[in-house]
């Protein structure tokens, strides 16, 4: 062709570069929340910790409250400090690890309730903050945070003289509906708690879905409002679009990626998709996993890299400019699932990814 230069290699497409998108459905978060609060007929809070599971915590909340959360739940009191500048005064922010040594001017000046766990942490609290608002985790059967049964029993009357304003303790086995835990920690909770009337919670996501039994006076669900198992009937809440960097063509024979991982047998498109291991994409979830062309699906091939992702498009009819590896096709759970993992750590490892957010409302 005339102007053509001609090198004698055969062409490779360009794309236009950019960073991927991660687009959160905040209308469908809170759509999630109420319905897992028309299950219960008790108060429904909300699970905001690590950054609102890597969705931005602050635009989470502010979502949550519209909907009606009035309590929230974070993991350590830095993440309810930035919760109650967010939110202002009115919501209760509880704080699961309760009050560490060095938390005690964050939990005064933002008004933060801890979740108490020991003798030693009630010690702390109403030594240094006396009359100030707390709340008391139970060691039901985890045996991960909590007060065991026997600490409780030689603490119970001192710590019910002092009003906390929650008891809760967390179940261990509540995705698996007929796992025997689930009654052997129901019974515990309860023998711990029976006549006592302060707010009670033994249930998140899976306990919600456990029946009323479980729910007591407040129920808090994490992972169920993002949309992920076990509430499977959760709308969809996050897209991740990853752009189209470069389409090429290999012959039979030819490898792909490090480590000559994956070798073609037939002539094969691919397109190399920017992103990678350093915006959380598991690199284990490769040799399993799939992008999606619209309805179109598109295996992985090669191992996916720092920046990068190799895929096979041969069979669309035209090359793409963006693929998906979260879509209505392919939730969080499917993805976890190519790499041996859970929802809960594709959607905690988007927080720390290099993407262009956009909320849905």
């Amino acid at each position: 062709m005339k102007g053509r230069l001609d090198l004698g290699v055969r062409p490779s497409h360009e794309r236009g570069m950019s960073t991927a998108t991660l687009t959160i459905d905040l209308a469908a978060l809170a759509a999630n929340w109420k319905r897992l609060d028309a299950m219960n007929n008790c108060e429904t809070a909300a699970v905001v910790k690590a950054d609102g599971y890597g969705l931005g915590a602050v635009q989470v909340a502010d979502a949550l409250a519209r909907a009606g959360a009035r309590r929230f739940f974070v993991a350590v009191a830095e993440e309810g400090v930035a919760l109650r500048c967010a939110l202002g005064p009115w919501p209760q922010i509880n704080v699961f690890s309760g009050h560490m040594a060095g938390d005690t001017a964050l939990i005064r000046d933002f008004a933060l309730t801890p979740m108490l766990n020991s003798i030693d942490q009630m010690l702390r609290h109403v030594e240094a903050l006396p009359g100030h608002s707390f709340g008391i985790q139970l060691d039901s059967g985890m045996n991960r945070l909590g007060m065991e049964p026997a600490e409780w029993d030689a603490l119970r009357d001192i710590a019910l003289e002092q009003r906390p304003a929650l008891i809760m303790s967390h179940l261990a086995c509540s995705d698996e509906p007929d796992h025997a835990m689930n009654a052997q920690q129901l019974r515990s909770f309860r023998e711990m708690t029976d006549g006592i009337e302060t707010t009670r919670s033994l249930s998140a996501t899976g306990g919600i879905l456990l029946g009323r039994d479980y729910h007591f006076d407040l129920c808090r669900p994490g992972i169920g409002l993002y949309g992920g198992f076990p509430f499977s009937d959760a709308n969809p809440v996050v897209t991740l679009d990853l752009p189209v960097i470069q389409i090429r063509d290999v012959l039979p024979g030819e490898t792909v990626g490090y480590g000559n991982s994956w070798t073609a047998t037939r002539p094969t498109r691919l397109a190399t998709v920017s992103a990678g291991y350093a915006d959380g994409l598991i690199r284990g979830m490769g040799p399993n996993l799939h992008l999606w062309a619209g309805h179109l699906r598109c295996p992985v091939v090669g191992r996916i890299s720092m920046d990068l992702i190799t895929v096979d498009v041969t069979d669309l009819d035209d090359a793409p400019d963006a693929l998906s590896i979260l879509c209505r096709e392919q939730g969080v759970d499917e993805v976890a699932a190519a790499a041996g993992t859970i929802g809960y750590e594709v959607l905690t490892n988007l927080g720390g990814g290099r993407f262009n957010r956009v909320y849905k409302r």
